[in-house]
């Protein structure tokens, strides 16, 4: 949060025409703000804040503030965009910090989403880089400008490098601190020059994160550190079941506990108010409530597969059709088909929900990870009866997400502001989730049920590809539902409607169950995460089918797909693909295995080398990766971001399952949904392409190929196909 106070002067202001939300303004240190020595006239009133344009800020103590639209959950957004914008600055690394924007939607707007503010889909990057880029240089040019004017030398002899600007002809130099107020006079120049690629210094190079440091000494924010005065922790009592509702509660012994302020029923169960969490939580336990269970969701796991099975031997809505499929099965030599299943997922992020909430008089103050502002502020002003810009949300850290805090419908967030609502804000209040409410009152990745045919010649080649998926819409009910057509929610196809491979006829259909009342969320990766293990596994099959050799069977049917060749034939190169493995112990088989997937404008190979040991049991030993996510911003943060992913897709893989009985969550917490252990992680290589294209994402993408290239990897051990997620080894026993 930026407490400095804020005096905007309109005859400083200036905005520039196609960058989003650009404008000027003067900043000084508020200390100087006040005094004010040395000021030419009429600028002490715009010395409070100094903005060349709203995402960057320059004081006269030469400090660079980048203010950042996108949440810094761990993906390394902060570091991204400062690097975008220093570059174009050319200041100096050491002099650019980071600041969370607030919530406004029409300043600090995801540009591939129109006129709404948040973080998702591995967008951050995409739709900075231009913005930033064009921020960072407007700045630079009115800096330059101011320097020009000052030492009476043309603009064009001025040379600016690591946030010194300088005149060699004149032997003169100055920070851009010395230089602030008279840049705040400039005009925002109509024609910005960005620079050429060949000249960056910061973009493609390893930089510090620039979160890294308070993380490791304690002083980045996050929602539990935040403590405003007399505030009250609100743990909730949820219902077991999916759809009850609470009948009645016996608040009595709740209340008896040291601590507990208050007990107050809410549409999503019953809050306990304390003054720490821990009384709330033992007030919580102390509840005795009785729950309707009429209307609830009472149906297990195995029962919902059983109704996948069923609908997908009916044909589905048409996500996809190219050429004539019914004619290429109908000609076939020999059909090859296969069937996947894939369990719930949750997102198990290190930090469960949090949100922290102040009601005012008509106003409300949010403290938060927050991922999706403009659809918080929505709901919440919907919720009470206020204007959206009367609802103030303050971004903090997030210890991760994969899509959880980006609630497509505000869940969480609003369960906190109902609290406080039904406390009538007599005091600020801090919800807390524990592991356990994340775990089963959460929102799961859908359970999926796909089906594969593919129509083979007498030769082995596919002539037709047929892919049937049955699973929950996540878009549908939501205020997303929109982008819903035709039955089609698009997040479910992905990565299947668009199977980059060059089979002559294609047909992809889809079933999305309406009686399922689960509750569906995003995860990381979304769609890719399911349709890219049945797909690339599938194809493995049908190269050993066709007698081929798996990368080279991919590459001959990817020749007009010529990034996700590139990133197949880095990986496949770097692995060391076709050359004789380390022999395992006695009684080890060792194999290895490739899968290759685009998702969210991003390509990723990888190549996984397994162990298949004595009793069935997988050890991963390395993954070798090739990337192209377009501009690689900074290398090292898209190494960090594919080694995160790669271990989260291998829990995911070989441990990941939320598994309902009679509508009830069987797992809880990290005993009964784990994530893989330091000695379950693999060897990861990074290898990425210098790629001129615009950057694209990379939180996400290096996920969806991991699970099929182990899959592929075990099936070159053990000759068996693993057809279900997660892993079940017992039929690998030697």
């Amino acid at each position: 949060m930026n407490n400095t106070p804020h005096i905007e002067n309109d005859s400083r202001r200036r905005f520039l025409q196609g960058v989003a939300g650009l404008s000027l303004a003067v900043y000084l240190p508020t200390t100087q703000a006040a005094t004010g020595p040395g000021l030419p006239p009429g600028a002490a009133e715009a010395a409070a804040n100094f903005e060349p344009n709203a995402f960057v800020r320059i004081g006269t103590d030469n400090v660079v503030t980048v203010i950042s639209k996108h949440i810094e959950m761990g993906q390394g957004t902060y570091t991204g965009i400062a690097t975008i914008v220093a570059e174009e600055l050319d200041a100096a690394w050491s002099q650019v910090r980071v600041e969370g924007a607030p919530a406004d939607a029409k300043r600090y707007a995801n540009t591939l989403w129109g006129p709404f503010q948040g973080t998702g889909g591995s967008s951050a990057m995409a739709n900075s880089w231009m913005q930033m880029r064009q921020a960072g240089a407007a700045a630079r040019a009115m800096l330059v400008a101011a320097a020009a004017k000052q030492w009476q030398v043309p603009a064009s002899e001025i040379a600016v490098s690591e946030g010194l600007i300088s005149h060699a002809a004149s032997n003169r130099s100055g920070k851009f601190g010395d230089f602030v107020l008279a840049a705040a006079n400039e005009s925002v120049p109509a024609n910005i020059q960005l620079k050429d690629p060949k000249d960056f210094k910061l973009v493609g190079k390893r930089a510090p994160r620039k979160d890294s440091a308070d993380k490791v000494n304690g002083k980045a924010i996050y929602t539990q550190d935040i403590h405003l005065p007399g505030m009250l922790t609100a743990v909730v009592a949820h219902p077991p079941h999916f759809g009850a509702k609470v009948k009645s509660f016996d608040a009595a012994q709740a209340k008896a506990i040291k601590g507990v302020v208050d007990v107050v029923a809410i549409p999503t169960g019953v809050a306990v108010l304390a003054q720490d969490t821990w009384s709330a939580k033992k007030g919580r336990d102390a509840l005795r409530i009785e729950w309707d269970d009429s209307a609830a969701f009472k149906l297990g796991s195995e029962q919902i597969l059983a109704r996948y099975h069923a609908l997908a031997k009916q044909p589905g809505a048409v996500a996809h059709k190219s050429g004539d499929a019914d004619a290429a099965f109908a000609a076939a030599a020999k059909v090859l088909s296969a069937s996947y299943d894939f369990p719930f997922l949750a997102h198990a992020a290190m930090e469960p929900l949090n949100c922290v909430v102040r009601l005012g008089k008509d106003e409300c103050e949010i403290w938060n990870g927050e991922q999706m502002q403009t659809g918080d502020q929505m709901a919440v002003s919907a919720l009470l009866g206020i204007k959206v810009e009367q609802v103030k949300i303050n971004m903090l850290y997030a210890g991760g997400s994969f899509g959880r805090r980006g609630s497509k419908d505000a869940d969480y967030v609003r369960e906190a502001v109902t609290i406080a609502q039904a406390f009538q804000g007599r005091a600020p209040v801090k919800m807390v989730w524990f592991r356990e409410d994340d775990m089963k009152a959460g929102y799961y990745r859908p359970m999926f049920h796909h089906r594969i045919e593919a129509a083979l010649d007498a030769q082995g080649n596919a002539t037709a590809w047929r892919h049937r998926l049955v699973g929950q819409s996540i878009l549908s009910g939501s205020p997303f539902a929109g982008m819903v057509q035709n039955g089609i929610d698009p997040v479910s196809v992905e990565g299947a409607a668009n199977l980059p491979y060059a089979i002559p006829a294609k047909l992809v259909d889809l079933h999305t169950p309406t009686d399922i009342a689960v509750p569906s969320h995003w995860w990381r990766s979304v769609g890719s995460t399911h349709t890219a293990y049945s797909t690339e596994t599938f194809i493995d099959e049908l190269a050993k089918q066709a007698g081929k050799d798996p990368v080279a069977y991919r590459l001959d049917l990817l020749k007009n797909q010529p990034r996700h060749s590139a990133v197949l034939k880095l990986a496949a190169e770097k692995a060391g693909w076709g050359t004789p493995l380390k022999p395992g112990k006695k009684g080890e088989r060792r194999a290895r295995g490739v899968a290759v997937h685009e998702s969210f404008g991003s390509y990723v190979a990888e190549v996984a080398e397994i162990t298949l040991q004595r009793d069935g049991s997988i050890r991963v030993d390395r993954v070798v990766c090739g990337v192209d996510c377009g501009v690689p911003i900074n290398p090292d943060v898209i190494r960090a971001q594919v080694e995160g992913s790669i271990g989260y897709a291998l829990s995911a893989a070989l441990h990941g399952a939320i598994t309902l009985k009679e509508g009830v969550v069987e797992q809880s917490n990290f005993h009964d949904y784990a994530p893989i252990r330091i000695n379950e992680m693999p060897k990861v290589e990074v290898h990425i392409i210098a790629s001129p294209e615009k950057p694209t994402g990379i939180g996400e993408p290096a996920v969806p190929p991991l699970a099929p290239a182990v899959a592929n990897a075990i099936a070159a051990a053990s000759g068996k196909r693993l057809r279900d997620l997660p892993f079940k080894t017992d039929t690998l026993k030697a």
